[in-house]
């Protein structure tokens, strides 16, 4: 869009030259927020040495760092999409390039904030703000008229998405998905959520023979994972469709099983494989994780549930909380600590497969032969309802010694063999929040057009239609960035990457969901209206499968500054 009253389109030539122009403009911000993080890491450093602890005097510099740095690759990701995806749609570029002028706009700002605590120069960072190539970005892609012209474009198509990029393959499983998620989940996610309720057999059947469990398992285990490589992007495709249709009861099926499958695959004995494995992709165990206590939140190292040795296993005595999906599941992958010694830290700590009854409801209790015992009481949530969260309590509940995860060998080795579940978890994460961004986009595009206030649709005001823009634009960042992401993985790379999409994918999420909300008004608060569910749904991303606070503070800025020059 250019910055006249016009819908028209820029020409090639102008795009070209706009998109090199911000190709310039995101390694000069990228630069300075490297030169930012050098700063951090000379604060935070004694007699030359990095000193963790030290970090924690700059978590606000520290967590706008993380944020600066997840905005700067999805804009970095966007300005590939734009050439790439331009050749199918022209709006693509458009598109694009008013997400990367927002985002510049977004890092400039966090940085000058924060320029005396980061030991830069204000008047060099207002001095790059003011350069022309991005200011004439500025001005050709935040003005009102050009993000409302976009805004209008989106309205008269027929479709509420830009080019996926995905080959044939995918796209007819992401076509699939979206049909199951239409026909089977979305007509009963409203009563789901109301009335909270149970996930009915009605959808997780037909998601069982959908091959919905085995998306991150080997085919020769019964799975849809070729086994001579991973597919993480085949992965994030389908949980969109499902987190489409609704977060609690479809989007976060595949989350558990791809947990404990990682887990499995990466320490269990071939005879744990072979006895699980299978039993996870057809769905006929469902799982549960099994991390979270009270006390500790994300800080998994300093878990104290107890496993002592006795004859044929190990007994399990404390409490667990946030088990999601733990009363319907017959399986909990279970961190345990394993060694007394608090010494060890994260190397005290064993993974288990402990097996329960199924149950139904918000409650349960289960008594082994031995005198066992294992009780859940589902914690009230104001949304993600459908999977039911629950408080654990363990009093010497019996697990065999063969459903410890490796055997006698993987003893002491759970931090590692749950990680390796971990990114895969976060990336799945920044799925399901596009999946909720979407479902939210395409209601409030339809009620932009149908909603007449002050004798017109609302989609004719111009608000409207610049919220319209930046919430395609968002969506379509958090999707290619998911997608980008997951092709890393898949060549062994992206663990930060992973943790970058979710920080930026989960806020966004909220964005978006609010602004659906916003666009419908007062019905936007009615229980009746589904985006009333996508915000409050939306609100649970940015805090499970890693905080977003621990996840910018501990995860990723702390990787940042280690891996930064000291200035």
């Amino acid at each position: 869009m250019t910055a006249s009253n016009t819908a028209a389109p820029a020409s090639q030539t102008a795009i070209n030259s706009d998109l090199a122009s911000a190709k310039h403009c995101l390694e000069q911000a990228q630069s300075a927020v490297n030169k930012a993080l050098g700063s951090i890491k000379s604060l935070c450093s004694t007699s030359g040495e990095f000193d963790n602890a030290i970090m924690d005097d700059y978590q606000l510099a520290s967590y706008d760092l993380a944020f600066c740095t997840a905005e700067l690759s999805a804009a970095d990701i966007m300005l590939n999409y734009a050439s790439e995806a331009g050749e199918q749609d022209s709006l693509a570029p458009e598109t694009s390039l008013a997400f990367i002028a927002e985002a510049l706009h977004s890092v400039y700002s966090r940085l000058i904030s924060r320029a005396a605590e980061l030991k830069l120069s204000r008047k060099d960072l207002l001095q790059a703000f003011g350069e022309d190539s991005l200011n004439q970005l500025l001005e050709r892609y935040l003005n009102g008229s050009a993000v409302a012209a976009l805004g209008e474009a989106i309205m008269q198509r027929s479709h509420a998405r830009l080019p996926s990029l995905l080959d044939e393959e995918k796209e007819m499983v992401r076509e699939a998905f979206s049909r199951f998620g239409d026909d089977v989940v979305a007509p009963l996610a409203e009563e789901i959520h109301r009335k909270d309720l149970d996930i009915p057999d009605s959808i997780l059947k037909p998601a069982a023979e959908l091959g919905c469990f085995g998306t991150s398992i080997p085919e020769r285990f019964g799975g849809l994972m070729p086994d001579d490589r991973t597919d993480s992007l085949g992965m994030i495709v389908v949980t969109e469709e499902l987190s489409r249709a609704s977060l609690g009861a479809a989007g976060s099926l595949i989350t558990r099983p791809e947990i404990a499958a990682k887990a499995l695959l990466s320490g269990g004995t071939d005879a744990q494989q072979q006895h699980w494995l299978p039993r996870l992709a057809s769905g006929e165990t469902l799982c549960a994780i099994s991390i979270t206590e009270p006390n500790f939140g994300s800080d998994v190292a300093s878990i104290s549930l107890k496993a002592t040795p006795t004859d044929g296993g190990w007994l399990l005595n404390g409490s667990k909380t946030w088990c999601t999906f733990a009363g319907k599941a017959n399986l909990l992958l279970t961190l345990a600590r394993s060694n007394p010694d608090p010494k060890l830290g994260h190397k005290g700590l064993s993974l288990f497969l402990v097996e329960k009854p199924s149950d139904t409801g918000h409650e349960f209790s289960h008594q082994q032969a031995n005198g066992g015992k294992l009780s859940g009481k589902a914690i009230s949530t104001i949304g993600y309802r459908g999977m039911h969260s629950f408080d654990l309590f363990f009093e010497d509940y019996f697990v065999p010694a063969d459903n410890l995860i490796g055997g006698k060998d993987g003893e002491g080795k759970a931090f590692y063999y749950t990680m390796a579940g971990f990114s895969g978890g976060r990336i799945q994460t920044a799925a399901r929040a596009t999946g909720v961004m979407q479902a939210a986009f395409e209601r409030a595009l339809s009620y932009a057009g149908e909603r007449k206030v002050f004798g017109k649709a609302i989609g004719e005001y111009q608000l409207t239609r610049v919220k319209l823009g930046r919430m395609l634009a968002t969506l379509t960042a958090s999707r290619q960035f998911s997608y980008q992401v997951a092709r890393m993985m898949d060549d062994g790379k992206g663990q930060m990457e992973a943790s970058l999409v979710k920080l930026f994918s989960c806020r966004a999420a909220e964005w978006v969901a609010r602004e659906a909300m916003q666009i419908h008004g007062g019905m936007g608060y009615a229980e009746e209206s589904a985006v009333s569910r996508y915000f409050i749904d939306a609100r649970v991303l940015s805090i499970f499968e890693g905080a977003e606070e621990t996840l910018a503070l501990k995860v990723i800025a702390k990787d940042l500054v280690k891996r930064a020059q000291p200035c």
